[in-house]
């Protein structure tokens, strides 16, 4: 069964969100709707309409193979649509994924999901990691923007 449910949108400081969040995967320690648009909103900086959806492997490791070729489920998949004047998208957390790299790296599944999410929005603005120069400059928005959430630097003790 899936779960669905679209948050109601919020107004404030000319910043609009619609955001729908989806579980279709049942697990402990998932985040709940409020922490997904408490993180998503600290990433969007004007108008959104974002879809959030929490999955299981097989969906996650089907849409990884029929988008980007890749046949394995990942963490996180962003679907950019449109950035102005509305940025538009849908991001893909991959649950169990998520909940084995944080254990697999000692940090709560908290904090890894926001970071995912923060992650992911940043993608729906155009950020990439493909190239070292544009990766050093999504990684600091990163830092800068979970540190803000009170999270501490996701990529501390990975290089």
């Amino acid at each position: 069964m899936v779960s669905h449910a679209v948050a109601r949108s919020e107004s404030g400081h000319g910043r609009r969100l619609s955001l729908s969040v989806q579980y279709a995967v049942h697990a402990d320690g998932l985040p709940s709707r409020a922490s997904v648009r408490h993180w998503v909103r600290a990433v969007c900086g004007g108008a959104a309409q974002v879809a959030v959806r929490f999955v299981a492997e097989q969906e996650g490791r089907a849409l990884n193979r029929a988008y980007r070729g890749k046949d394995y489920a990942t963490n996180v998949l962003s679907f950019a649509y449109s950035a102005e004047p509305l940025l538009t998208g849908d991001l893909v957390v991959c649950a169990p994924v998520a909940m084995r790299e944080a254990a697999g790296r000692g940090k709560p599944a908290d904090a890894h999901f926001a970071h995912l999410i923060v992650h992911g929005m940043l993608h729906l603005q155009g950020y990439d990691h493909e190239v070292e120069a544009d990766a050093a400059v999504m990684e600091l928005r990163e830092r800068i923007i979970l540190s803000g959430l009170g999270y501490p630097d996701p990529y501390e003790g990975e290089r």
